[in-house]
């Protein structure tokens, strides 16, 4: 259990706006901190601690429970071991013998270039 202060929304919430304002703006952030009135040290403190928060919030991804099993699949499926519909109807047909980890990164490039 963490012994530090509870986390104050409202300032991750300014500050969240502020670094997205920044990357928006192409200036530096010497110059954007200026501009804005801001602590450069506070200004990298915070985007330090929002990037360590992001990398531990797990990523959920909608799934679709079908009440029966699916049809065998078509000659043209390639025998495929799993189907997974992405968005945008795009389709991801994975085998039986696939390969762990580049199906894991396959997943994060596609994540990526999501809206």
């Amino acid at each position: 259990m963490s012994t530090g202060k509870p986390r104050d929304l409202s300032k991750e919430q300014f500050w969240r706006r502020m670094l997205r304002l920044q990357q928006r703006s192409g200036l530096s952030v010497r110059a954007f901190c200026r501009q804005q009135g801001l602590s450069q040290p506070s200004f990298y403190a915070w985007r330090r601690t929002i990037a360590q928060r992001e990398a531990q919030t797990p990523a959920f991804v909608p799934l679709e429970l079908l009440p029966e099993p699916l049809p065998l699949p078509t000659a043209g499926a390639n025998d495929c071991g799993l189907e997974l519909l992405l968005g945008r109807g795009r389709v991801l047909r994975i085998g039986p013998a696939f390969d762990a980890s580049t199906l894991r990164r396959l997943l994060a490039l596609l994540e990526e270039g999501q809206p």
